[in-house]
C-alpha cells in the first residue's frame, strides 16, 4: 500500500476497509442463512437473515458517510482518492447483495410455507450457492490484500453461475410442463435462484472494483458475451 504522509488519514482509512470487509462479513453469513434455511427447511434461520439485513443497511449508511467525510476534509489525490472511490462501489454491491439475500429468505420462507397445501418441484441450489457466497469470500479477500490477481478467474466464475440459473429455468420449465399445478411454486424458486444469480453479479463487480483500485483498470462490460 502507497505511505500517506498523515497517519490520521492512514487510520481512517483502514477504519474504512475494515468497516467495508465487516459488511461483506454479514452480507456472507445471509447468503449462509438463506441457503441453508432452504436446503434445511429452517424458518429460523431464514428470518435471521431479515434483522441482519436491517444490519447492512445501517452499515451502508454509516460508511458513506464515513467516505464522504474523508474526500471533504482530506481531499484525496490519485490512489487516495481512488481507494475511497473504491469503498463506496464496494458498499453498494453489498448492500444490493444483500437486498437479494433477504429476497432468497423471503421467497424461501413463501415456499416452505406453502409445503403442506401446494404442489412443486424440489430442487437442490447447494451448488450454486456455494458457488456465490466463494465468490463474496475470494472478492473481499482481494479487497483486503489489494490483490488483483483472482479478478480474472472471478468474472469466469460468474458465467458459470450464470449456467446454473439457466439450467434451474429449464429444470423448473419441465416440471411445469409435466404438471401445471407446480406453477405458483415453480415461480417462487426462480425468483430464488435469480437472486443467487444477482449476487454472483455483485461479487463479479467487486472483483472489477479490486482492478479499479489496484491497477487502475475499468473492467466494466469487458469480454461479456
Amino acid at each position: 500500500m502507497k505511505p500517506h504522509t498523515v497517519t490520521q488519514f492512514d487510520n481512517e482509512l483502514e477504519q474504512l476497509r475494515t468497516a467495508i470487509l465487516k459488511m461483506g462479513g454479514t452480507v456472507e453469513e445471509m447468503v449462509k442463512l438463506s441457503a441453508q434455511g432452504f436446503a434445511e427447511a429452517d424458518i429460523a434461520k431464514l428470518r435471521q437473515v431479515f434483522d441482519l439485513e436491517a444490519q447492512v443497511n445501517t452499515m451502508e449508511v454509516q460508511i458513506d458517510e464515513m467516505s464522504n467525510s474523508l474526500i471533504a476534509r482530506m481531499q484525496p489525490l490519485a490512489y487516495d482518492l481512488r481507494l475511497i472511490v473504491t469503498a463506496m462501489k464496494m458498499v453498494r454491491d453489498l448492500e444490493r447483495a444483500g437486498d437479494e439475500a433477504e429476497k432468497m429468505a423471503r421467497m424461501a420462507t413463501k415456499y416452505l410455507e406453502s409445503s403442506a397445501t401446494a404442489i412443486g418441484p424440489r430442487i437442490n441450489f447447494s451448488a450454486m450457492a456455494n458457488h456465490i457466497r466463494a465468490m463474496l469470500d475470494r472478492s473481499l479477500d482481494a479487497y483486503a490484500r489489494e490483490d488483483a490477481s483472482a479478478v480474472e478467474e472471478i468474472i469466469f466464475e460468474d458465467k458459470e453461475v450464470d449456467e446454473h440459473f439457466r439450467n434451474t429455468i429449464r429444470l423448473l420449465i419441465s416440471y411445469v410442463v409435466e404438471d401445471s399445478r407446480t406453477i405458483s411454486r415453480a415461480i417462487d424458486l426462480l425468483f430464488f435462484a435469480k437472486a443467487m444469480e444477482r449476487i454472483g453479479d455483485h461479487a463479479k463487480n467487486m472483483a472489477e472494483h479490486v482492478a479499479f483500485l489496484v491497477r487502475g483498470q475499468d473492467l466494466r462490460h469487458k469480454g461479456d458475451a
